[in-house]
């Protein structure tokens, strides 16, 4: 069932210009100087197609739960969700949104300085100036009080969301919010998927957190279980109010 993407409007500042670009199961919210959504079309249809090819020829790559190999001659993008998942022990497709994110953002670097791109909660982004990231958080009371405060200098930077309870994305937790931060995207929404698995109750909080420092390179985390937080790493967390 379609979910309305309120969450969208939570990255503060109107002084980027917003379009969307769709294709199948790719739904990409991207902020950026100008208006680039045909160079953006494009990069989606590209990295989609060296996803859809190698799957034709891998579909274990589409349905493995666990890490697999990949060949040195696979894509870059297949290469790095392999190396993401085989990171935080999950399967590579836990990192095909923040991968797509992060690849279509890299390239959109070129054409404009300052970059945002969302992809169902997963975030690349290569900013300027100070921006406040809204955590959403399904059903939880957190949600709408909260969020990231990213400085310039901080980025590029990927930030990742797993939900058990929001959206369609497979977990086998219930946490409201797992938000990973970290250099890669791709890494950062693999990780997140596998630290959303241990998180059922708010006392599986602190499991998740020591998954987290486990998995190496992620800059931080936040673990949202009802009316609880979890917090670890470099992050930080800023009141908010959204309407």
């Amino acid at each position: 069932m379609y979910q309305p993407r309120t969450y969208r409007h939570w990255v503060k500042g109107d002084d980027l210009v917003s379009f969307s670009v769709v294709v199948k199961e790719t739904d990409l919210y991207i902020r950026a100087a100008s208006n680039l959504h045909r160079k953006a079309h494009r990069l989606v249809l590209k990295y989609r197609s060296s996803l859809e090819k190698y799957i034709a020829r891998r579909p274990d790559f589409l349905t493995s739960l666990e890490p697999i190999e990949v060949e040195a001659e696979a894509p870059k993008i297949v290469r790095d969700m392999a190396d993401a998942a085989r990171m935080a022990g999950v399967g590579p497709m836990a990192a095909v949104a923040g991968a797509i994110a992060e690849f279509v953002g890299k390239e959109l670097l070129d054409f404009s300085p300052e970059v945002i791109v969302e992809n169902g909660g997963d975030i690349y982004l290569k900013i300027q100036r100070q921006r406040t990231i809204g955590i959403f958080a399904g059903g939880s009371p957190l949600t709408g009080k909260l969020g990231l405060e990213i400085n310039p200098e901080d980025t590029p930077l990927g930030i990742c969301t797993s939900s058990g309870t929001v959206g369609h994305s497979l977990s086998f937790g219930r946490a409201d919010a797992v938000i990973v931060l970290a250099d890669s995207a791709t890494l950062a929404d693999a990780a997140a998927t596998a630290i959303g698995n241990r998180v059922s109750e708010p006392a599986d909080i602190e499991k998740g957190i020591e998954l987290a420092r486990d998995i190496g390179q992620l800059r931080g985390v936040v673990i949202i279980k009802d009316d609880k937080l979890g917090v670890w790493g470099g992050v930080k967390i800023v009141p908010t109010q959204n309407e």
